[in-house]
């Protein structure tokens, strides 16, 4: 049987569960998991039993990006394959984002690379204090289009100019200091710490909350419409194939730097 990349459940009082469930991977992403994510968040934002939506991570990380053995064969591919895979992974970060229903991102281990625009794109964010995090994409020769807005969002610009340039790990200290996390926790103590939050959000009013969640989102300065998403999947898709994303992507696989690096 194979397995089913994004778990869904929802409980009595209207708390939808995505889990992100490729942890044999880390949960790094491949397109099943995508359309996963995408079609679970569609289909808890037209459930009108679901008030609240938890996004987690199934085993060691919360989300660990791209699985880059799979995207080494999808840059091999044809471009429009590769722009079908980058137009769903742009719709699915922003969909999330524009989600009327309210979002929590439970993270633990590790989360890099997509794993934070995921995490970006929700409304609010509970961290265990172990979490890393990293934006990894230039590392391998790609570009994070698909979640720029929502990092610029959620880290502010200064942050997101070190960290996206970078490829640097930062942790919740860091990450609470420059306003990325609303609550840390201890290990083991995630459920524990959402549990208030998702409590008070169930005692709003669902239509109030998700029109004053659409008004922030059309005042933001970083809204993604549809030709703006349109133009970050077709970057995003040719990027792969630039001989820097194909020498990125090899020397990951090959377990080795990057051409570009000069040595120590």
């Amino acid at each position: 049987m194979s397995e089913q990349p994004v778990l869904m459940d929802v409980d009595a009082k209207g708390v939808a569960t995505l889990t992100l469930n490729r942890p044999h991977r880390n949960n790094a992403y491949n397109d099943a998991m995508i359309q996963g994510l995408l079609d679970g968040v569609g289909q808890a934002a037209a459930d009108d039993k679901v008030r609240v939506i938890v996004l987690r991570g199934n085993g060691n990380y919360f989300q660990a990006g791209a699985d880059l053995k799979w995207m080494n064969d999808l840059s091999k591919q044809a471009l429009d394959a590769n722009l079908a895979m980058s137009t769903i992974t742009t719709d699915a970060v922003r969909h999330l984002n524009d989600c009327p229903k309210p979002t929590i991102a439970l993270v633990h281990g590790g989360c890099f690379g997509g794993g934070l625009g995921m995490m970006s794109a929700c409304d609010i964010v509970v961290a265990s204090e172990e979490a890393q995090f990293a934006i990894t994409e230039v590392r391998w020769g790609l570009v994070a289009g698909p979640i720029l807005p929502q990092l610029c969002d959620a880290m502010g610009l200064r942050a997101l100019r070190r960290y996206a340039l970078t490829a640097e790990r930062f942790g919740t200290r860091e990450a609470a200091a420059f306003g990325f996390l609303h609550e840390v926790c201890e290990t083991g103590k995630l459920d524990e710490t959402a549990a208030p939050i998702i409590d008070a959000l169930l005692k709003c009013s669902p239509s109030a909350i998700a029109e004053t969640k659409a008004f922030i989102l059309r005042t933001a300065a970083h809204g993604v419409d549809d030709d703006t998403a349109s133009a970050i999947a077709l970057a995003h898709a040719m990027r792969r194939r630039t001989a820097e994303g194909i020498e990125g992507l090899a020397s990951f696989n090959e377990r080795r730097e990057a051409s570009w690096y000069p040595g120590e």
